[in-house]
């Protein structure tokens, strides 16, 4: 496959973004669709209004009247999301005088959201309330088995809806139709965060001390939550996710966060976004993958640092041995591509692939997802076994391909052969009767295939351009550092320019180590992270190449120096 690469172009319009600013994070930010320095702001003030969020008043009153003698049940999701929404809200719920538990569905006996099964363990805890966060915009079957036991369903949720809506008594979800909320891009964490907001105002209204915490106490489970789950980093996200960030800065986070980040060796004064995400959300997101969310619940919900540690020090366990699978996986996965390639000329051809190993672990079939798509560029989906004669796959797709919305068509084309689906834009999780998977593989390619929108940079890497040799400069690197927070539809700052590669190395099996020369003998160091494929030959690129990177700021024994993230290497 050949890469090739496409500049981000500024867009059109006036551009006010203040003379301070260092002009490359002003290049950055114009190709970002940012306009005024007004859209930068990150003031709590300047989120979207709580009261815009459709249903989040009902919400709140459903929520009030559980407050004497009521007892609320939290079902949340296995992933970070679902975990930090969880923590959320009963950490929120209990400091404002209510009973709350939560219980969460484990990934291989219950499988996703709020299923008639999960249900009836939760009636076992004669609750008078369920309140669903992160999921139960699909649960039918298991609202109406709620129902059926006399008990009431709230659900807050942010995935895309069906056909049909469960039949409970409130639902808050800013992606309902016809829904005129401003922010759409929430996660489940922030939808939850809204019900809240309403609740505490209600609660205020009522009665309830000045001194009771608002829910802005928890803004940093928010924004670990938004960050972890990939959802678009619109404006209304980067307050939620920047407002968190500066109170883990601070110290004024749960102690399971600053637990976690030790784990991770993250020194939490320097926090960004990136290390929510590629640090902390693995090893809570470890727990759901490989055992049960129940312990990165617990770490999120523990007020002492030791008992969080602790379950911290478990969680950084599972997500060692979750690298170990996936490791594994991935090059199954690799070599079956390479394979496939090889038997069958036309597979270069192919918009989508599906790929199943009857050993594979359903927790992270996902991760061997994703890192699939970024080779081929291209949607994927990785099956897993789930048992009773079914496969649970995970898909990841490329922009200009709506995954869910290209597997609701599928499903309407050929009704039953997709027993359930559900999920976003770019990731999207479904089962499958394991006897139709060929059927499946084959609509599913055609599906992508006749998708409008395909997008024509399948094979392009997105940049910001060249930069001058002067901006390769730790002042630069620190000043896109501060930029942020950086993330899904914001994307962090990339590069590309033409290097003299030298003295390249392998670190750790899949790393490669190298100086890089530009023009003026400048060189620099770079490192180009989990880029060798174990099972092949290596060829350590010598010469002229060029590279696609990032800036970054090294920090190793209190000196700070400027290191360069490579993420591709190309021919010049």
């Amino acid at each position: 496959m050949t890469l090739r690469i496409v500049r981000r172009e500024p867009g059109e319009g006036e551009v006010q973004l203040g003379a301070a600013l260092h002009p490359v994070l002003r290049r950055v930010y114009h190709a970002r669709g940012v306009r005024s320095a007004r859209e930068l702001q990150t003031d709590l003030e300047l989120l979207t209004p709580v009261g815009t969020l459709e249903s989040v008043q009902a919400a709140a009153e459903l929520l009030l009247a559980q407050r004497d003698g009521g007892r609320i049940l939290v079902i949340g999701d296995f992933d970070a999301d679902g975990a930090t929404s969880t923590a959320l809200m009963l950490r929120a719920l209990r400091a404002w005088g209510f009973s709350a538990d939560f219980l969460v569905p484990n990934r291989f006996e219950f499988g996703y959201g709020l299923t008639p099964q999960i249900v009836r363990v939760a009636a076992q805890r004669k609750p008078t309330l369920i309140v669903t966060v992160d999921n139960g915009i699909a649960s039918l079957a298991g609202v109406a088995e709620a129902r059926a036991h006399g008990i009431e369903v709230l659900i807050t949720d942010h995935h895309l809806p069906g056909e049909a809506l469960p039949e409970a008594r409130v639902i808050v979800n800013p992606n309902l139709p016809g829904s005129r909320f401003a922010s759409g891009s929430l996660a489940g964490v922030g939808v939850a965060f809204y019900v809240l907001a309403a609740l505490r105002r209600r609660l205020s209204a009522a009665g309830l001390p000045e001194s009771a915490p608002g829910v802005a106490e928890w803004l940093d489970l928010v924004a670990l939550g938004t960050v972890a789950d990939l959802v678009p980093l619109d404006h209304n996200n980067r307050v939620l996710v920047e407002q968190g960030l500066r109170r883990i800065r601070a110290g004024r986070c749960v102690p399971g966060i600053t637990a976690l980040l030790e784990a991770a060796a993250r020194p939490r004064e320097r926090l960004i976004s990136a290390d929510l995400g590629f640090a902390v959300g693995p090893r809570l997101n470890a727990a759901g993958r490989l055992e049960d969310m129940s312990i990165g619940i617990q770490c999120l919900l523990e007020d002492s640092p030791a008992a969080a540690a602790a379950l911290a020090a478990r969680l950084d366990a599972l997500n060692r041995e979750r690298r170990q699978i996936e490791a594994r996986m991935q090059a199954e996965a690799l070599a079956a591509v390479r394979g496939l390639a090889e038997r069958d000329p036309d597979a270069e051809q192919r918009s989508a692939v599906c790929l199943f190993d009857a050993d594979w672990h359903q927790g992270v079939v996902g991760l061997v997802a994703s890192r699939v798509k970024d080779r081929l560029r291209r949607p994927v989906i990785a099956f897993a076994a789930a048992g009773d004669g079914e496969l649970r796959g995970s898909a990841r797709s490329i922009p200009g391909v709506h995954v869910r919305d290209v597997l609701a068509q599928l499903d309407a084309q050929q009704p039953g052969l997709i027993v359930r689906f559900g999920g976003h834009a770019m990731a999207a999780g479904l089962t499958l009767a394991r006897d139709r998977l060929d059927e499946f593989a084959r609509g599913f390619d055609a599906a992508v295939a006749a998708w409008p929108q395909r997008s024509a940079l399948r094979n392009a890497i997105e940049t910001d351009g060249a930069l001058a040799v002067q901006d390769i400069a730790l002042q630069t690197a620190e000043a896109l550092r501060a930029g942020g927070p950086w993330g899904q539809a914001f994307p962090e700052p990339c590069f590309d320019g033409v290097f003299t590669v030298r003295n390249a190395r392998v670190v750790g099996e899949r790393h490669l180590k190298m100086w890089v020369q530009a023009e003026r003998n400048r060189s620099f160091d770079a490192i180009a992270f989990n880029c060798l494929d174990p099972q092949a030959e290596v060829v350590l690129p010598e010469g002229e190449r060029r590279l696609v990177y990032r800036l970054d700021v090294n920090e190793y024994l209190g000196e700070r120096r400027l290191q360069l993230l490579v993420d591709h290497i190309l021919s010049p």
